[in-house]
């Protein structure tokens, strides 16, 4: 079979499980500036508590295929401390919360091993101040409000009853598309040591995976206070953080499964069948590209003067995106591909280059195309991917196709690589100290 012969399959799984499996949280993964390791129900957690000043954040990410429990320790000017001989203790349990469908205290249960992880790290006496924050991903999305909220609901009794944790319940819960994106911005920010400047001098960043886009930069107090109206039960444009003493009006773009439905045919996942074709002579590029351009609603009717696509307001635009890092889904088939180093932590290059390598996969089998790139991931889909994340750069969120951008999966600040990911910013979030008319944890 071509490879582009299931090229629109992809289309319509684009949003989803190869997506989800190229995020950057992946089992058993260590990484530099990490304590990790996979864990079990049957894990007996050793070490010594971590001792010494400092403000503790405990963040658990309850993704598709697991749960991940961080844990930073920072000190008074909020730069981060060791924990032990590691900047970020980190571990992980299968399956995620999602597979817990039907079983609620089956799921909340799972997430003891990690609870126990935390407890030995954060020293006993500082573990009523140390907040602890559990965001879910894609995989509760998928499942249903109902069996999602009785999930999250009994997480939300046994963090309560069976941990010290500073608890509020309203830091256990799916997160938001804008809070995905703004956190991602603040890890970003934080790393590259651009926070407490002005917004002007910070990055923008793309994030791509887990079935959801996110474009988040920086804009300027005009621009925010007079930023379009949202229809009712949609987040904001704008988010705002207090952040090392300044104030920071965000832009976020979110958008979630907005390619499912666009294309004809059959195909199922999750139990549920989506519409797909397949072009038996095998794939043509330009058709690609079209049934892309298609489901991105380019032309769909904008209401503000600047739009991206789907007729949603882009921001505005302004220096807060003159610097572009693009994160996960978009550096692994970078490097799974070959046109940025595998090896490397971040890397140059341009929206162009995507699609000069889908020119090359897409005339590609399966079979040559998993002899020609043996370290990229989901070989049938390559051809989509590439084109899926040309368009979403250059014709979705109007980038040059020539303009430089960054391609991120680890940020060196200090001497450690760390990981440029949501948690950190929620936990950089929680721990900032706040302005006086702040609830703790919030935003101003």
């Amino acid at each position: 079979m071509a490879a582009h012969h299931v090229m629109s399959i992809a289309a319509a799984a684009v949003a989803m499980p190869l997506l989800m499996a190229s995020s950057p949280a992946v089992a058993g993964t260590a990484v530099l500036g990490r304590k990790g390791g996979a864990m079990t129900d049957d894990d007996v957690v050793g070490g010594q508590a971590a001792t010494g000043p400092g403000k503790y954040a405990v963040i658990l990410d309850a993704g598709s295929t697991g749960t991940r429990v961080h844990v930073f320790r920072f000190d008074r000017k909020m730069d981060l401390l060791k924990i032990g001989d590691d900047i970020e203790v980190f571990a992980k349990v299968d399956p995620g919360l999602s597979s817990y469908a039907g079983r609620p205290w089956e799921a909340a249960n799972s997430i003891q091993p990690l609870l126990d992880k935390a407890n030995h790290v954060v020293p006993n006496w500082l573990m009523k101040k140390t907040p602890l924050k559990l965001g879910a991903t894609a995989g509760l999305r998928l499942i249903g409000d109902k069996k999602a909220n009785q999930i999250l609901e009994t997480v939300r009794d046994v963090v309560h009853t069976k941990s010290k944790f500073q608890y509020n319940p309203n830091w256990i819960n799916v997160l938001t598309g804008s809070q995905e994106g703004s956190y991602m911005w603040v890890a970003l920010n934080y790393l590259l040591d651009r926070l407490g400047e002005d917004y002007s001098k910070t990055v923008g960043v793309i994030d791509l995976g887990g079935g959801s886009v996110q474009m988040a930069y920086a804009v300027s107090s005009s621009i925010a206070a007079n930023a379009p109206e949202v229809p009712n039960g949609q987040d904001p444009y704008i988010t705002k953080e207090y952040l090392k003493g300044r104030d920071y009006n965000i832009y976020v773009h979110s958008d979630v499964y907005f390619i499912m439905g666009q294309i004809k045919g059959k195909f199922t996942y999750n139990g549920e069948q989506y519409e797909a074709t397949a072009a038996p002579e095998g794939a043509d590029y330009h058709k690609c590209r079209q049934d892309v351009v298609k489901a991105l609603n380019l032309d769909s009717p904008c209401e503000t003067k600047n739009c991206s696509f789907n007729g949603v307001w882009n921001g505005g635009g302004g220096v807060g995106q003159d610097e572009i890092y693009v994160t996960s889904s978009f550096y692994y088939i970078a490097s799974g591909i070959g046109f940025i180093d595998s090896e490397a932590p971040s890397a140059k290059s341009t929206p162009a280059a995507y699609k000069a390598a889908s020119e090359k996969v897409c005339i590609l089998s399966i079979e040559e195309a998993k002899a020609a790139y043996p370290i990229a991931r989901d070989h049938a889909y390559l051809c989509m991917d590439l084109i899926y994340q040309y368009t979403l750069l250059v014709d979705g969120f109007g980038l040059e196709a020539t303009k430089e951008i960054t391609l991120v999966e680890k940020v060196k600040h200090g001497e450690y690589y760390i990981e440029a990911a949501w948690p950190l910013g929620t936990a950089i979030e929680v721990i900032s100290p706040k302005k006086k008319h702040q609830e703790p944890g919030r935003s101003s």
